[in-house]
């Protein structure tokens, strides 16, 4: 990862959250190493079932920056994105024959760390 070298000022988790691993990992990238305003405005549009979360997820992260941290919220960004597999929730459906399949109901955790935008990368060849 490229932006490990930030430090994260805040973070926010949500667990247990009843998505696959998998599918909230694709709205994660789409948003990783974006400002707020970008991360809001692609998860504000994005069809994905997983986006509504990440975006909650996004919105507790802004909250901590500015009532714990008293960050301003506009200058932050999405340095650090991880979905972590959750516990599978195990279920049975009834089938020909007496027989039985399992049903795996999959479950992820959402965390997202925020810190201060670097100077120079964002507006580097842009401004000039």
């Amino acid at each position: 990862m490229a932006t490990s070298t930030e430090p994260i000022a805040v973070k926010a988790t949500a667990r247990y959250v009843r998505s696959s691993a998998r599918k909230a990992r694709l709205v994660a990238d789409l948003v990783r190493g974006k400002s707020v305003t970008d991360a809001q405005a692609i998860l504000a549009y994005d069809t994905h079932g997983a986006a509504e979360p990440v975006r909650k997820v996004l919105q507790s992260a802004m909250a901590n920056a500015d009532h714990n941290a008293g960050l301003n919220v506009q200058e932050l960004v999405l340095a650090h994105v991880t979905v972590d597999e959750g516990p599978t929730i195990r279920r049975f459906r009834p089938r020909a024959m007496g027989r039985a399949t399992p049903i795996r109901k999959r479950t992820c955790h959402i965390t997202i760390g925020l810190a201060p935008a670097s100077g120079g990368r964002s507006t580097g060849s842009r401004g000039e």
